[in-house]
């Protein structure tokens, strides 16, 4: 049993996270990607997922053992910003940290996985691209129902604070939780304290969460619980390339915008044309136009001819801010 130890100060200081952490839904749905259970919650996804793995991202299983301890330096505390940011936090681990943590995952290492340990930087910017990818293929297209899940959870949490107070929100938090002023108890933990010292506590609902609640290893990290959001089966819907695209349509033309969308999980000129239902001329048209466009890049793996987006294309097709250079 987990015990987490709680001052006034504390209590004042807990937050309810308001949105889902992409950081930890990487980490928790690589978790639910090897395993089999929650078929009702995760079945398509998990099916989708694996039929489509992406090769690129084939590394970070070396990294999440569906059982057992996972590096904590995956899942930094959110910073505000987009996933690019969290990315970013990620790489900026010390490499003391990161060799430390990777000492404790109980999964045979790979020759990239020790470059990673000593701070090798090609084995670096390829865990920023694996990550980068993963979230796009695995992550990306279902981010409205997690958001909408992670929400609904949120909306039932502060109703319970704001009409019964925070002793009531902790005791209600989880079948696997136990609120016993002013020690959260938590099961299926090993025999552990978790003493606050006025830090506080962020809840994080998650989707990938499964069955009992987590948490971060190391005691000194800034402390946080994740738990599973309460949502019914089978709530991962995929947002079709039809409603992300919409709005791309009118500016681009709704085969440009699709195929776009279509290249944001890394693909060939064939996989382009099968994904949008085109030609391969016509494939190679439209990759040709975004490429000129500055929204795709193309390289050559291999025999292979590859295109990905670029941070431009990337920000149009999620519609986030574009970056802006000083002239």
């Amino acid at each position: 049993m987990l015990r987490i130890h709680f001052t006034s100060q504390d209590l004042t200081r807990t937050t309810l996270a308001e949105e889902p952490d992409p950081m930890w839904e990487v980490l928790l749905s690589l978790h639910q990607l090897q395993g089999r259970d929650g078929a009702g919650q995760y079945g398509y996804w998990r099916e989708r997922t694996r039929r489509q793995f992406p090769r690129h991202a084939e590394r970070l299983l070396h990294l999440t053992p569906p059982r057992g301890y996972s590096p904590d330096f995956l899942t930094p505390p959110p910073a505000g910003g987009s996933f690019d940011d969290a990315v970013e936090q990620v790489l900026s681990t010390a490499p003391r940290r990161i060799n430390q943590e990777l000492e404790m995952v109980r999964r045979p290492g790979s020759s990239w996985t020790r470059d990673l340990a000593v701070g090798r930087r090609d084995a670096l910017n390829g865990l920023g691209q694996s990550l980068q990818i993963y979230h796009r293929h695995a992550i990306a297209p279902y981010w409205d129902s997690i958001r909408a899940s992670v929400r609904s959870d949120l909306h039932q949490q502060v109703s319970r604070l704001t009409t019964s107070g925070v002793d009531d929100l902790l005791s209600n938090l989880h079948p696997a939780v136990r609120w016993e002023r002013p020690v959260l108890k938590i099961m299926g933990f090993a025999e552990r304290d978790l003493h606050l010292e006025g830090r506080g506590l962020r809840l994080q609902p998650s989707v990938f969460c499964w069955r009992t609640p987590t948490k971060l290893r190391d005691p000194q990290l800034s402390p946080v619980l994740v738990y599973p959001v309460r949502e019914a089966p089978g709530m991962l819907h995929l947002t079709s390339v039809e409603s992300r695209t919409e709005p791309l349509a009118a500016l681009l033309g709704t085969t440009r915008a699709s195929a776009l969308a279509a290249i944001s999980d890394v693909c060939t000129t064939t996989e382009l044309a099968r994904r949008c239902d085109i030609s391969l001329a016509g494939a190679s048209r439209q990759a040709g136009i975004l490429r000129e466009a500055g929204l795709i890049t193309t390289r050559r793996a291999g025999q292979a001819v590859l295109h990905d987006l670029t941070p431009l294309g990337k920000a149009l097709l999620d519609g986030s801010d574009l970056p802006i250079h000083n002239l």
